[in-house]
């Protein structure tokens, strides 16, 4: 049982308080999460609580908003209460786990509680989320303490159900910079990542959010990035606060290292980015462990490492129109327009689909039937050139939709089932070169959308009947010789409960717009996290039946989505709802 408590703002504006009645206890799942003031306490195991009712109390106590779980550890033994680690992982049900006793016991040999559920996904030690569908059953030994039942053998990390997990925990992004090999100096040296991660929503949110940040990057993400912080560093403070200025003051412990000012200003930024997932923060003060100030850093300074630098920010949405002509949109207009150049109002070269990059200067155009591809400017009296690439196939191959990153590379893949691959071509238009990838199992690339950062890939992987979305990390190795050998690794699962998805976007950091449809259902928007877990992001409203999709890869500024169905486009402006788009439309994209 839970004991809900309001404190603060909450009884701000109140006309009369209650000064009688009973306190009542609550079962978690009755609270909604309407006011942040609002806390959630756990209730003390009662005398003489039988084994079942005291493993439910212990459950219950687990989803308070308790910074130390002191109550939940108050229904283990003593020597489990030094042992137990409930931030090791997070198991997350569909609903809390059914508890049934499995055998008698006695004082000496004690007894046996089973928890059984379905498993959704699970958060590790790094706090990251991973979906995870499977049956869950666990035990807990109960033993005799001082006369009462107590828990001597708890779970590992804690059991929630989904409705808990969401009350407690949020998703964060920490920032970290990409390693790019040997060519990624220059532009793409101060490239920050998004690394998403699940902390808990009331528990000192700064100051967990700069600690996950130094605990550096989740296991996944960790060989495709790196982090200005020297190795071991910690907070001098055990609490992290703005002033009235909203500046955060960071005191460091460096562990006997020392850091310049350029690495102290990438440090800054890391703190900056990561901190206002969190909070209003308007700028970064980092001092050594003394107090001595080392580097400040405001938000106007730190524009130089923002993710949107390298992202863009777009003002238009670009796709084919009946004619297999290039045509743009932008959110103040009503009826699309060619783009200059041989893809637009030249009309030399008609496209299946289309990329451009995110400086909004060239676009990579597949021809019709899906063979070559060739890249341009967008401007009058330019010409295709000669094609870039050329691949052979049916209908069903040829080449995918291409995708630009942020350091203005041309991503593609070839869909030839007999010998699919996935392409990099350097700056747009230099040689292609396979990326190597791991085993598809049969499977071939129909779909693919790089990250700005470049060490981020959605591809989707079609199999059978089903095409499923995948995320991948892009690694880049450089040889001896000096050679930068760039490859996708551990594909993870984005949307496993989605059994065909026909079209992904990014959507901003760790953010993606798919367009899929689970068992029986008709194709669908919504937006997920990198993760997988669900976007914190407002729903999208309801439309059935789309395919390819189309969202502007940036956070706090509202655009248009598009969406393409059955042969033409429809636009979901901030605030409106769906329009159609007038005239005929495939592959929308916006730059990237």
């Amino acid at each position: 049982m839970l004991v809900l408590a309001a404190v603060g703002a909450l009884l701000t504006g109140c006309a009369s308080m209650p000064d009688g009645g009973e306190v009542s206890s609550v079962d978690s799942s009755q609270h909604a999460d309407a006011d942040s003031q609002v806390r959630v306490y756990g209730v003390p195991p009662r005398k003489g609580e039988q084994p079942a009712e005291l493993v439910k109390g212990f459950l219950e106590a687990t989803t308070s908003d308790d910074p130390d779980y002191a109550t939940a550890r108050m229904y283990l033994t003593k020597a489990a209460r030094r042992q137990w680690k409930p931030a090791a992982s997070t198991t997350i049900l569909t609903e809390m786990p059914k508890v049934r006793q499995e055998r008698s016991g006695d004082r000496e040999s004690g007894l046996l509680i089973s928890l059984t559920g379905k498993q959704l996904a699970r958060v590790d030690g790094k706090h990251a989320y991973k979906p995870d569908e499977r049956p869950f059953q666990t035990g807990i030994h109960l033993a005799q303490e001082d006369g009462e039942w107590r828990i001597d053998s708890p779970p590992s990390g804690l059991v929630l159900g989904v409705a808990d997990f969401q009350r407690i925990y949020r998703s964060v992004n920490k920032f970290y910079f990409a390693q790019l090999g040997a060519g990624g100096d220059g532009q793409g040296r101060d490239v920050l990542v998004a690394d998403p991660v699940y902390l808990r929503k009331r528990i000192d949110p700064v100051t967990s959010t700069v600690n996950a940040l130094l605990d550096g990057p989740t296991s996944w993400l960790d060989p495709a990035v790196g982090t200005a912080f020297p190795p071991h560093t910690r907070l001098k403070d055990n609490r992290l606060s703005l002033d009235d200025s909203n500046t955060l003051k960071v005191r460091l412990d460096f562990g006997g290292h020392r850091a310049g000012q350029e690495q102290c200003l990438r440090m800054a930024a890391q703190l900056l980015y990561t901190a206002q997932e969190s909070a209003r923060v308007t700028s970064v003060t980092l001092q050594d462990g003394g107090g001595e100030e080392l580097c400040h850093l405001d938000r106007d300074g730190a524009k130089y490492y923002a993710p949107e630098r390298i992202a863009g920010r777009p003002d238009r949405v670009y796709f084919i129109d009946g004619r297999h002509r290039l045509v743009s949109l932008a959110d103040g207009e009503e009826e699309p327009r060619r783009v200059p150049g041989p893809f637009g109002t030249d009309g030399a070269a008609p496209l299946r689909s289309v990329a451009v990059d995110r400086a909004e200067r060239r676009a990579a155009g597949v021809s019709v039937n899906g063979q070559t591809l060739h890249v341009t400017e967008l401007t009058a009296g330019a010409t295709p050139g000669e094609a870039r690439l050329t691949v052979h196939g049916g209908a069903k191959a040829g080449l995918s939709q291409p995708s630009w990153d942020g350091m203005g590379d041309l991503w593609v893949a070839d869909q030839d089932p007999e010998h699919p691959r996935l392409l990099r071509l350097p700056d747009g238009t230099g040689a292609p070169q396979e990326v190597a990838l791991p085993s598809l199992d049969g499977g071939r690339i129909t779909g693919v959308r790089i990250a700005a950062d470049g060490v981020r890939i959605a591809l989707l992987i079609n199999k059978g009947d089903r095409t499923a979305l995948w995320l991948g990390r892009v690694d880049r190795r450089t040889s001896t010789s000096g050679e930068v050998r760039i490859s996708v690794a551990d594909l993870r699962p984005v949307a496993p409960r989605l059994v065909d998805v026909d079209g992904v976007s990014w959507a901003g950091g760790s953010r993606l717009l798919v367009a899929g449809s689970e068992q029986g259902g008709l194709p669908q928007l919504q937006f997920l996290e990198t993760d997988g877990s669900a976007s914190n992001s407002s729903a999208v409203p309801g439309i059935t039946g789309v395919g390819g999709v189309a969202a502007p890869d940036t956070t706090g500024k509202a655009q248009a989505l598009l969406a393409e169905r059955d042969g033409a486009l429809v636009r979901l402006l901030p605030d409106t709802n769906w329009k159609p788009v007038p005239g005929e439309g495939t592959a929308p994209v916006y730059p990237g």
